[in-house]
């Protein structure tokens, strides 16, 4: 897998980044999930959600973007695990220790 970053330094959001990355995104982006999750069960019209949609992708690709400014090789290598090995964690461990160890929580 090629790196996760297109030439201008945008995250590309594939399942494996988003994988790699789930644990981070659930901590990071909480309040815009909830907010987002809130408005879709209290009306299931799509439009009505769209602003706290936008919220939600733009937390994920801060955070996905930061990630990589901060520790590439790492991110690459457990992403690029993730896609090879079909987004099964249990298999990437290493690459996830890793990962874990250059991207330290406080970010």
């Amino acid at each position: 897998m090629a790196s996760a970053v297109d030439p201008v330094g945008n995250p590309i959001p594939t399942s494996a980044v988003l994988m790699a990355s789930s644990k981070r995104i659930g901590a990071r982006c909480r309040s815009e999930n909830a907010a987002f999750l809130n408005c879709k069960k209290n009306d299931p019209n799509p439009e009505k959600c769209l602003v706290q949609g936008r919220e939600v992708t733009h937390c994920v690709l801060n955070l996905l973007k930061g990630l990589h400014q901060r520790c590439s090789k790492e991110m690459d290598a457990y992403a690029g695990c993730m896609y090879y090995h079909t987004n099964e964690f249990d298999l990437c461990r290493k690459e996830q220790q890793e990962f874990e160890k250059a991207c330290s929580w406080s970010e």
